[in-house]
C-alpha cells in the first residue's frame, strides 16, 4: 500500500482494511483492467474503490477525471462526503435530480470538479449542455451496478456511456450481482472480488415473530416496545404502507423517521439525519433505504413485509452487522406466512414477553437552524451560539451538519424547549435566523 493510502487511512481513523477492501485496493491500484466488486451492504465498498482510485488521479490537473454513477442522490451525497473526509487537494461535487440544473451549473463553474458523483439522467444533462466535459474522463465507477444495469436505467446508462469515449478503466460495485453486464459498459480484462452474504450471516441473529392478526401493527408495536431505545429499521414494500405504519407508530408514542421515494428531498434528508444522529430510533422505509445509505449502528432489521427476492433480503440485512459488528433480524409473520426458503433454517422463534414497557424516547432531538454555508456559518459558529445563547453544554450537543442554506443539530431531548426559548429572536453572527425542532 502506498504512503498516500496509509496517510488517508490515518486521517479516517482506520487501522486496517477488511479482506474485500484489500483485494479491491490491489485490483484497482496495481491492476490495469476493470474491477467488479460484489460485497454486502455495510462492508465498506465506497472506501474500497475511493482509496485506490485517488492514487491514480492527477491532483494538479484542472480536468474532470472520474465519473461515479449512482442510483440516487443520497448515495451521491454520502460518497462525496467520504472523499472530502480524506482531506485531499481534490475537487469534487455531486449532481442529481430534484434541484435546479442551473444551480449545479454555477457550482460546477465555481468548483471545477475533478471527480463528479451523479445520477445517470443529471449527468447526461450536464454533458449535453457542455457544463461538464466528458472527453477527459478516464475512470468510470458504477456504484450499485446491479440496480443501474436493470431495465429501468438501461437506456440512460447506454446513453451516458456513449458520451464517455475516453474511459480507460471501469470499476463496478454492488451488494448483489447483475444478471448480465451489457456490452456498452465495455468490461475489459476484469478482476472480480466476491465477498458474499455468507460472510455476514454468522454475525446475524435471525428471529421469526408470529402476528395473531393479518394486520401486523400490534405485533410490530409490541416488538418495538421490547427493543426500547435500540435503533431499528422497519422495511415495507409499498409507499402507502410506510405512511400508514409511520402514522400508527407515532400515535402510539414512538419517535419515527419515514423514508420513501415519494418524499421531497428535504423530507428525506431530515428523516435520514434524525435517524443517523439518534433523534429517532425507528426508521420506517421501502427498500429505497436498503442500499446506498451510510447509517452506522443499526441494531435491528424488521421485515414487516417479506422481501420480494433474495437480493432484496441481502440488501436489507446489510444495514446491520456492518463491518465486524453483530445485528438482529426479525420476520413479522401473519397467519399463513413463513420465513422465505432462501433464509435457510438458521433462525429461531421470538417469544414475546407478557409485561411490555412503554415506547422509549430517543435521547436526542434534531434542531433546524435556518442558516448554513451560504451565510458563512460554520460548525464552530453553531456550537458557540447554542452554548452561549442557548445555555447548552458541549455534552448536550451531538452531530452538527452544516448544509448550504441551513443546519441540522442533534440536541439532548430534555434541553430542546430551553434552546428554542433562549434563542428565540436572537441573531447568529449578526443574522436573525429561524430555529425549530425537526419533527
Amino acid at each position: 500500500m502506498t504512503d498516500k493510502a496509509c496517510q488517508i487511512m490515518s486521517t479516517l481513523g482506520i487501522n486496517e482494511l477488511n479482506k474485500m477492501q484489500d483485494e479491491a485496493y490491489k485490483g484497482i491500484a496495481y491492476g490495469h483492467g476493470d474491477v467488479i466488486v460484489v460485497s454486502p451492504t455495510g462492508s465498506g465498498k465506497t472506501l474500497a474503490y475511493l482509496l485506490p482510485l485517488v492514487g491514480l488521479l492527477d491532483e494538479r490537473s484542472e480536468a474532470l477525471q472520474v465519473v461515479v454513477i449512482v442510483p440516487n442522490r443520497e448515495l451521491a451525497m454520502q460518497s462525496v462526503s467520504v472523499l472530502n473526509s480524506m482531506k485531499l487537494p481534490l475537487r469534487a461535487m455531486c449532481c442529481y435530480g430534484g434541484r435546479s440544473t442551473m444551480d449545479e451549473h454555477r457550482k460546477i463553474k465555481q468548483i471545477r470538479p475533478q471527480v463528479v458523483f451523479g445520477t445517470p439522467g443529471r449527468l447526461i444533462d450536464h454533458f449535453d449542455k457542455g457544463n461538464l466535459s466528458s472527453y477527459t474522463v478516464r475512470y468510470a465507477v458504477i456504484d450499485e451496478f446491479d440496480k443501474l444495469l436493470e431495465m429501468g436505467f438501461l437506456k440512460e446508462m447506454a446513453t451516458l456511456f456513449s458520451k464517455l469515449p475516453g474511459v480507460r478503466r471501469r470499476f463496478l460495485l454492488s451488494a448483489t450481482n447483475a444478471e448480465q453486464i451489457p456490452d456498452f459498459v465495455n468490461i475489459n480484462n476484469a478482476t472480480k472480488v466476491n465477498y458474499s452474504y455468507e460472510n455476514i450471516a454468522s454475525r446475524l441473529n435471525v428471529f421469526s415473530l408470529r402476528s395473531e392478526e393479518k394486520d401486523k401493527l400490534v405485533a410490530l408495536c409490541d416488538l418495538l416496545c421490547v427493543l426500547g431505545t435500540q435503533s431499528s429499521m422497519v422495511f415495507l414494500n409499498y409507499r402507502d404502507s410506510v405512511e400508514r405504519v409511520t402514522e400508527y407508530l407515532k400515535c402510539r408514542g414512538f419517535v419515527v423517521s419515514m423514508f420513501h421515494g415519494g418524499l421531497d428531498q428535504k423530507s428525506r434528508e431530515a428523516a435520514l439525519y434524525r435517524f443517523s444522529n439518534g433523534s429517532s430510533n425507528i426508521f420506517v422505509s421501502t427498500d429505497l433505504a436498503s442500499r446506498g445509505l451510510d447509517i452506522p449502528e443499526v441494531n435491528n432489521i424488521i421485515h414487516y413485509h417479506l422481501p420480494l427476492t433474495n437480493d432484496s433480503f441481502i440488501h436489507r440485512v446489510g444495514r446491520t452487522a456492518r463491518w465486524q459488528s453483530t445485528g438482529n433480524v426479525y420476520f413479522l409473520l401473519s397467519p399463513g406466512e413463513e420465513v422465505p426458503d432462501y433464509v435457510g433454517e438458521n433462525f429461531s422463534e421470538f417469544v414475546m414477553q407478557k409485561d411490555l414497557p412503554e415506547p422509549s424516547l430517543p435521547i436526542m432531538a434534531t434542531v433546524y437552524v435556518g442558516k448554513g454555508k451560504k451565510d458563512n456559518i460554520s460548525k464552530g459558529d453553531i456550537l458557540g451560539f447554542l452554548c452561549k445563547v442557548g445555555g447548552l453544554g458541549k455534552d448536550d450537543i451531538g452531530k452538527i451538519d452544516v448544509r448550504e442554506r441551513y443546519t441540522y443539530v442533534a440536541v439532548k431531548r430534555d434541553k430542546v424547549n430551553q434552546v428554542l426559548s433562549m434563542t428565540d429572536g436572537r441573531k447568529i453572527k449578526g443574522i436573525k435566523t429561524k430555529i425549530e425542532i425537526v419533527k
